[in-house]
């Protein structure tokens, strides 16, 4: 078994094995729903099973797991997650960091070269680095979406994270962006590209010439690049999961 799936196995929560790899299902309860219906998340890389309310979610789970070759197709091709916990590697800014866990460490997290230490209760890790990757990425892409705009003449309005599936930011009429808390995985230049990108919304809200001239004027990189390196890679950031 691949070290992913050794991560995942040590989550909480319902898993259905496919072939030998466990993935995460996430069971929604569902008033008007009268039979179970499985459906694959490739964004999430997880399955989600429905079931009516008062379903029993055992036999859900065991009607689920008899669908084998359904699942062995649906998921083929997907990557399987990574269950964010003490010895597990998550990126920060494009490298590889260590989650290294100590109980004699303080609770707070710290970089220490491509480690990310910190101590305080085992089963509270994962979510506890999500907590400070989300606080990393709103720091981070506000002071540069400010900046990016300032050079332009540019304002901007309020400034948030989120973990949307279909998107990595947005730019709302009243000046409001919103990013994906995972660009702070992503290469730098990946990241500040996203930025520039939204930032130059604040002027164009259409995709045209003009925009994308803003675009690379205000981006210190390749917007190509970056932008074929969040179609080749960007799915991977939802595969980590932090509980």
């Amino acid at each position: 078994m691949s070290n992913a799936s050794s991560d995942l196995a040590a989550a909480e929560g319902p898993q259905i094995f496919v072939g030998d790899d466990p993935w995460p299902v996430r069971i929604v309860r569902h008033a008007r729903s009268r039979r179970y219906r499985l459906v694959f998340d490739a964004a999430r890389a997880e399955l989600r099973l429905t079931l009516p309310h008062r379903g029993n979610a055992a036999k859900a789970l065991r009607w689920a797991s008899e669908q084998q070759d359904w699942l062995a197709q649906q998921v083929g091709k997907a990557v399987l997650p990574v269950m964010v916990g003490p010895g597990t590697t998550v990126p920060l800014f494009g490298i590889g960091r260590l989650v290294g866990w100590d109980p004699a460490l303080p609770r707070t997290l710290r970089i220490e070269e491509d480690r990310l230490s910190l101590g305080g209760p085992a089963e509270s890790v994962g979510r506890r680095v999500e907590r400070w990757l989300k606080a990393q990425a709103l720091d981070l892409m506000e002071r540069e979406s400010r900046a990016i705009a300032a050079r332009a003449g540019l304002v901007v309005g309020r400034v948030g994270v989120g973990d949307p599936r279909s998107r990595w930011g947005s730019c709302t009429h009243g000046g409001d962006l919103r990013y994906s808390w995972r660009l702070v995985m992503a290469p730098d230049h990946v990241r500040r590209a996203t930025v520039a990108h939204e930032v130059a919304h604040l002027r164009h809200m259409d995709h045209g010439r003009a925009f994308h001239a803003l675009v690379d004027e205000l981006h210190d990189g390749d917007v190509a690049a970056a932008r074929d390196w969040l179609r080749r890679e960007g799915r991977g950031l939802h595969r980590y999961r932090f509980g």
